[in-house]
């Protein structure tokens, strides 16, 4: 029977922020704002030979080899009530819903998913300026992309979805000691699988986590911790950080996977060198045991250089050279290994990769057990134009056998990428309506960690309306 008491605090927080805004409304505020709102994404994606497993193993990457072809249609509607109290500083109550349904032509022909599933997919209460602007809080399900700055931690709550939602339910504190000094304090929970939904069965037992899957998806997870931000000089910000992860027990192919937990503790440290350049450098372990009573750890870092144009022209030309390690574990193929791989925590996201989040080996998005040499080019031109390319080499920091084949070079990654809008809003006008869009491509040369030298490729077109 599952364990109601692990959720029952993370549902109870949102009626809680409900009550709570409801309360406020009636007795604090004197002026109350309602905004409302929609969008609407379209994108196709085209893809082959994505690196994964091609059968058994951790993983089995069932779109190796294969060519698919979706269309993703991802409409959502919001609303927000706000108002502003001398005493009690700034507050909001937001909520959206989201579905997404898809027309797949390959490699299900002419099947087509609609209506989906609606979700409710933000529900939270914010309050800013709190306490005479020392407290900043949100409470509920919120957008976790890239928390405090730190994108190697945060990123997304649901990648087994996709990106039709980034999600987490997460009461968030922000304590303001000084003008440069603040301490978050944090506490989340992810679903694998939720019954809060309206629509079709077809995604009712997507593994939102992106590990489980199947009629049984539990692998819920869950943590907490907190961040402290401050400067050593004006030129060198910092961050130090401690948080745990758990991860519920789950069964995947009728093999039961015990439960987690990990330990991490890190630092960031981002020195200004001067108008232009900049260096970010970043080191984090992890320690930890499951419920066989195994050790678990890892380490990863993370040390690049970034320029940014700082000339007043239309053109603004960019750059960084960046080196990112995770480490990994020779046994990881084995069905109790995977003991010293590096626990992407909550970074299971596409900030390197469109293709790699069907091609981990370990799950969706599950960043792990690399060398990566990563450098990139960009120019931003005109309003809201875009242009950036990337390339690197990617090697396994242990040979785990998960690619099936014997050596430690992964491949050659490269990406290209351009945003530009089709409408602007004319924000002075009051006006809303905007549509902007992109095309991205990506290409993957393996190398000998694979089992085959088939080079993969990934393709997307997207147009997005906001109403």
């Amino acid at each position: 029977m599952e364990d109601k008491s692990r959720i029952f605090p993370f549902s109870a927080l949102r009626g809680a922020a409900c009550a709570a805004a409801l309360a406020a409304a009636s007795s604090a505020f004197a002026d109350l704002d309602f905004n409302a709102g929609a969008d609407l994404r379209i994108r196709q994606e085209l893809m082959k030979n994505v690196p994964g497993l091609p059968g058994g193993g951790v993983l089995n990457g069932s779109v190796r080899g294969k060519f698919t072809n979706h269309v993703r249609f991802r409409p959502r509607v919001w609303g927000e009530i706000s108002g502003v109290s001398e005493d009690a500083g700034e507050w909001r109550l937001y909520t959206r819903l989201a579905d997404e349904f898809r027309w797949c032509p390959e490699p299900y022909k002419n099947a087509q998913t609609f209506p989906g599933e609606v979700i409710p997919d933000n529900l939270f209460l914010e309050g800013k300026g709190v306490f005479d602007g020392f407290l900043d809080m949100r409470l509920g399900r919120q957008d976790l992309y890239n928390y405090c700055g730190l994108d190697h931690l945060f990123v997304d709550g649901t990648p087994g979805d996709g990106s039709r939602t980034v999600y987490t339910d997460m009461a968030a504190f922000k304590l303001h000691f000084t003008e440069v000094s603040t301490l978050d304090l944090f506490a989340l929970y992810n679903f694998d699988d939720t019954d809060v939904r309206w629509g079709t069965d077809r995604s009712k037992h997507t593994s939102l986590t992106g590990l489980g899957g199947g009629a049984d998806t539990e692998m819920d997870d869950w943590g907490y911790g907190a961040i402290w931000g401050s400067k050593l000089a004006e030129w060198l910000p910092y961050q130090v950080f401690v948080m745990q992860k758990n991860t519920h027990k789950f069964d995947r192919g009728g093999v039961e996977h015990p439960w987690t937990q990990r330990e991490l503790v890190g630092a960031k440290f981002v020195p200004q060198i001067d108008e232009e350049w900049s260096l970010q450098l970043e080191a984090m372990g992890q320690v930890g045991r499951n419920g066989d009573h195994d050790t678990l750890c890892g380490w990863s870092s993370y040390a690049g250089v970034n320029w940014k144009s700082a000339a007043k022209s239309t053109f603004k030309p960019f750059g960084s050279l960046g080196y990112h390690f995770m480490s990994g574990d020779d046994d990881a193929a084995t069905e109790d290994g995977g003991h010293r791989a590096w626990d992407p925590m909550w970074a299971r996201g596409v900030n390197d990769s469109e293709m790699f989040l069907y091609g981990t080996h370990y799950g969706a998005a599950w960043w792990s057990n690399q060398h990566y040499l990563k450098a990139t080019v960009g120019m931003q031109f005109g309003p809201s134009h875009r242009i950036t390319g990337s390339a690197g080499p990617l090697f396994a920091a242990a040979q785990d056998g998960l690619g099936g084949g014997d050596g430690f070079f992964k491949g050659f990654l490269s990406q290209a990428r351009y945003d530009f809008p089709l409408w602007l809003a004319d924000k002075e006008k009051g006006e809303r309506f905007e549509v902007v869009g992109h095309v991205l491509a990506e290409f993957f040369n393996p190398g000998d960690y694979f089992e085959t030298d088939k080079p993969a490729f990934f393709f997307r077109w997207q147009v997005e309306f906001k109403f």
